[in-house]
């Protein structure tokens, strides 16, 4: 009895090459659209441009009891940013938690400390657009007023530009500091209205203590170009209500366990 045995070619291509890491503006793409692509986020940006320009209409129309000034006019279109920049940025460091998706996300991107840059990278980008947004309502809502004949002032300062680019940047940072460390998106977005309420009170209170304590005071110092003497308590408030949450949340996303 004849046994015929076949043997199996070795491969040609010698063993496979590991697999590539996945680049950072991958990352920071998708982050980018887990930001823009969800109902949620959806709503939040359109009820924001939708805000701008209604807070904007104010001054337009009530000329005589409101100052018609570029300042002004930036007073009104920043407090619509704030009441929904940090709710966006929030939802961008909760939305893997909440909608149970940090199992594939970790799983895709091990090294978790790179999906939270790509996370910050793509709320501070969403932060300065809306920046940009509210300067370009602004300018029309300038334009609107000076076309109605009244006195309009047009002088843009440095101060105003830049105190305005950083309120937004400040919003966006409290709403991933939040989002970061309370990791649950009901949570989060409660503590983005609750906080300013709250640290109003302690202003109220004391305001030799809220000026510490406030982070709405402090960023309303930065958007009015308010920094004489009061750049220690900006930086305080900073570092309580954006730094130290913030660095607790990466410690606890980097530790966490998603099974």
């Amino acid at each position: 009895m004849t046994t015929t045995i076949t043997t199996r070619p070795p491969a040609s291509g010698g063993p496979s090459a590991p697999p590539q890491p996945i680049p950072f503006g991958r990352l920071l793409r998708v982050e980018w659209a887990k930001a823009n692509d969800t109902r949620a986020s959806r709503w939040l940006l359109g009820l924001m441009a939708a805000s701008a320009i209604g807070l904007t209409l104010v001054p337009i129309l009530a000329p005589s009891h409101i100052e018609q000034s570029v300042t002004s006019y930036l007073n009104f279109t920043a407090a619509a940013l704030g009441i929904f920049l940090p709710v966006v940025a929030a939802l961008m460091l909760t939305s893997e938690w909440s909608q149970r998706t940090v199992f594939t996300t970790f799983t895709q991107e091990p090294r978790r400390i790179r999906v939270i840059k790509a996370k910050l990278a793509a709320a501070f980008l969403l932060g300065g657009g809306a920046a940009i947004y509210g300067a370009v309502v602004t300018a029309a809502g300038l334009g609107v007023a000076a076309a109605s004949g009244r006195a309009v002032e047009v002088n843009v300062t440095t101060g105003a530009a830049v105190g305005f680019v950083l309120t937004a940047l400040l919003n966006v940072g409290l709403g991933v500091a939040l989002g970061a460390l309370l990791q649950s998106s009901a949570t989060a977005v409660a503590a983005c209205f609750v906080l300013p309420a709250a640290s109003g009170l302690v202003l109220a209170a004391s305001k030799s203590v809220g000026g510490w304590l406030d982070a709405s005071n402090a960023i309303d110092w930065v958007l009015t170009n308010q920094w004489g003497g009061h750049v220690p308590q900006i930086v305080f408030s900073v570092i309580l209500w954006i730094a130290v949450p913030l660095t607790i949340g990466i410690v606890r996303t980097v530790r966490r366990d998603v099974t």
